[in-house]
């Protein structure tokens, strides 16, 4: 199953974000998962013979979350069986991690049995999130 964003087509210019929020939905038991993605990754190449630092492709497309039985379930049911929803774009790390965890907190996903998530963590920065508006 591809992704969506907030229930529709993914837009064009996606990857010119750092990365996004998203939910996946177990739609046998209807359990979710709240997480973050980032679409790109350190990586290096040589150059010249020295090491240069790039940025590459997280593997985003494919990626189906961190939590182990939400992997385990997807081996087991089939990707088919669950749906993944890009929440909210996002264009840094602090953004990723502020939006994650105020997801996390309002749906109340550490205090229910319907949902994947067991733990949260995040380390942000008032100032990397200037401007930044609640979702």
């Amino acid at each position: 199953m591809s992704w969506t964003y907030n229930g529709g087509a993914i837009p064009d210019n996606i990857e010119e974000y750092y990365g996004f929020v998203y939910c996946i939905t177990n739609l046998l038991t209807g359990r979710k998962y709240i997480g973050r993605k980032y679409f790109t990754k350190a990586g290096y190449k040589t150059v010249k013979g020295k090491r240069k630092k790039i940025r590459v492709s997280s593997g985003w497309e494919s990626y189906y979350g961190s939590n182990k039985v939400l992997q385990q379930d997807v081996l087991a049911l089939g990707a088919d069986q669950f749906t993944r929803d890009i929440m909210v774009l996002c264009n840094s790390r602090s953004e990723c991690s502020y939006y994650e965890t105020y997801h996390i907190f309002t749906s109340g996903a550490l205090l229910s049995d319907k949902w994947y998530n067991d733990w949260v963590t995040c380390k942000i920065s008032k100032r990397h999130l200037n401007g930044l508006k609640i979702a």
